[in-house]
């Protein structure tokens, strides 16, 4: 069976620090202006009762990616673990994806002209375990990554434990979850 990853974000730990923007933003050779993680503000409870908090919005590597049917070139695919890619080379720049993108999350370098977006640093670490710089470096690890059809993963346990859903349910099939 194949890996299928996906990301939880737990709101309740993250402050906000915006420690995975930044470590993002150096992985990826990122001016301080552009990001692949942005941050809503969102209310939790009306005033005077209710805290405001940050939730870092990031791409949601859908299932049925918007960004992957609208691309003319297929630069924009459907990877390895079912995240959506990139492939530069390929990338004509039409802004396309950016438009069929519903959480706004995908950006265009102004070097190159084309679009990128979060990768979940598809790139396994040396001991074969997938590994992302936002996960790393949260202070709170208030993020995980890892296979969403293994019943028994971390994440699987812990989405059907905190009841986490996808940022806006029946928008997409996202992989990205949020505990709130």
């Amino acid at each position: 069976m194949m890996t299928r990853y996906g990301m939880l974000i737990d709101l309740e730990r993250c402050t906000g620090c915006l420690a995975c923007r930044s470590a993002c933003q150096r992985q990826n050779s990122l001016s301080a202006d552009m990001g692949f993680i942005r941050y809503e503000h969102e209310e939790q409870e009306a005033f005077p009762n209710g805290r405001p908090s940050l939730v870092p919005v990031q791409c949601m590597h859908c299932e049925d990616a918007p960004c992957v049917s609208v691309c003319p070139t297929g630069a924009s695919y459907v990877g390895a673990g079912g995240l959506v890619a990139v492939e530069e080379g390929k990338c004509i720049g039409c802004l396309y994806c950016v438009a069929a993108c519903p959480y706004q999350v995908r950006v265009r370098n102004e070097e190159t002209g084309a679009v990128d977006k979060c990768r979940l640093c598809a790139v396994s670490g040396v001991d074969g375990s997938h590994g992302c710089t936002c996960v790393d470096v949260c202070p709170t690890q208030a993020r995980l990554v890892g296979d969403l059809d293994d019943p028994d993963s971390e994440i699987s346990r812990t989405i059907a434990r905190r009841n986490a859903q996808p940022l806006s349910a029946g928008l997409t099939k996202a992989k990205i979850y949020y505990a709130r």
